[in-house]
């Protein structure tokens, strides 16, 4: 009998016990090919002798000091390096232990924000329905996801949300990718005019939606329009990077594709590959300058932020992405990735998009492709595609409600960037056999 709160009550996960590559290894042997990275976290794969030879040493050296008391030499390296790849004006890098940390951290720098400037009128975020920001109570409040609030709903703050920006579902007929970002930004304004332009903090968004709505991408133009409605209003812009960033979708932020910077950015899942649970919030000049000149104190912190270990491990990582030339070799396998789903999928009777960049790919799965009809959610098609893939030897991301948090289903598809051309094909042959086990027919 097991004494660990597992994430299901019902249900007795097996045991890992090895890893080799993109490759995780169950007690009883068997080899699972990790096509979703986990939840988008293992980028490097599993085993990278580079970075468990930095955590050693670290650990060695020294394991733990109290932010309150001191830095450390590989927190400072860490957010350096963070910095001089980082876009825009991003300049000061908060290091936390994950990416509802992270986005945490995001939310309350930007009120004390507006506090330290004079402005405390501002109260309210605007974020997008069918996001997701994590699972604390203000980034769940955040997310627009209604799956996951409905019963925490209570405890919640009050957040606006507008529409995201789903092409698949949500542009119309022969609408120009001018027209269809128009709408959005209008939708926007029109929330901003409806709030008071005054009391609005920040518009929250992920770059290229992951696990609620799997790697929906913005079409051109979209960001920079809100980027200028943000600016124009005096409204700060954060960016929720904790799943499609650090290198996740070809680019080591996924922000520089669409030609923005953001005033507050959130990181983590590929930040530590896996290897030590770590986040960051980044913000601009500006926004620290306002804390410095006023208080000098942010007003937030964790016992294990900018641990020594764990900033170790997200440099020997951070160096791998950059220096080691695997953001590139994201985006170039990327392509190759998508190519062979839209071979395989492409002309699927029930795959009605395939869609993402770099190696952050979604298949939404529909009972009709010209209707773009989803499977009655009673199915629980997306539990079942799992399982089938697991059974497979493959790891995916499924998940359900990728319309409204109640109808649609999509497979999220995040391998580590190690991954071969030859392992591309196991990934495409495993997904089909677990798509015709599971759908119904």
């Amino acid at each position: 009998m097991s004494h660990v709160f597992h994430r299901h009550t019902r249900v007795q996960p097996p045991v890992a016990t090895g890893r080799e590559g993109c490759y995780l290894i169950g007690a009883d042997g068997r080899r699972y090919f990790d096509g979703s990275g986990g939840a988008a976290v293992s980028c490097l794969g599993h085993g990278d002798a580079d970075v468990i030879a930095a955590i050693q040493q670290q650990a060695q050296k020294m394991a733990y000091a109290h932010t309150g008391f001191f830095t450390s030499e590989p927190a400072e390296a860490l957010a350096d390096k963070l910095i001089a790849h980082a876009p825009g004006d991003l300049d000061r890098v908060y290091l936390v232990s994950g990416g509802s940390e992270a986005v945490e951290a995001a939310l309350k720098l930007a009120r004390q924000y507006f506090v330290e400037i004079g402005q405390p009128q501002r109260r309210n975020f605007i974020a997008r329905r069918q996001s997701y920001h994590g699972n604390t109570l203000g980034a769940l409040a955040t997310g627009g996801n209604e799956w996951r609030r409905a019963q925490f709903a209570p405890l919640l703050i009050d957040v606006a949300h507008v529409s995201p920006c789903y092409e698949y579902r949500d542009r119309q007929p022969g609408e120009s990718d001018a027209a269809y970002v128009a709408r959005l930004a209008a939708e926007l304004e029109a929330e901003i005019a409806r709030l008071g332009p005054e009391t609005v903090i920040a518009f929250v968004a992920e770059p290229v939606v992951g696990a609620t709505a799997g790697a929906v991408p913005p079409v051109p133009g979209y960001f920079r329009a809100i980027r200028e409605i943000c600016d124009r209003h005096g409204i700060l812009l954060i960016l929720d990077e904790v799943m499609c960033g650090m290198g996740r979708t070809g680019t080591l932020f996924a922000c520089e594709q669409d030609g923005v910077a953001p005033d507050i950015c959130a990181i983590a899942k590929g930040l530590g590959g896996g290897y030590q649970p770590i986040g960051a919030m980044l913000c601009s000049r500006a926004v620290y300058q306002a804390i410095e000149a006023g208080s000098g104190f942010f007003q937030h912190g964790h016992t294990y932020m900018g641990h020594p270990v764990a900033a170790a491990a997200g440099l020997a990582v951070l160096s791998k992405l950059t220096d080691g030339g695997l953001v590139d070799r994201c985006a170039v396998m990327g392509e190759t990735f998508a190519a062979a789903l839209r071979e395989a999928f492409g002309q699927h009777p029930h795959v009605g998009d395939i869609r993402g960049r770099g190696l952050f790919r979604g298949l939404e799965i529909v009972a009709d492709r010209d209707s773009k009809e989803p499977f009655d959610p009673a199915l629980g098609l997306n539990k079942a595609i799992k399982k089938a893939a697991f059974e497979a030897g493959l790891i995916c991301y499924p998940m359900g409600g990728t319309i409204d948090g109640r109808r649609g289903d999509h497979v999220l598809l995040a391998p580590p960037f190690i991954i071969t051309d030859d392992q591309i094909g196991e990934v495409v042959d495993k997904l089909g056999r677990a798509l015709a086990a599971a759908l119904p027919g």
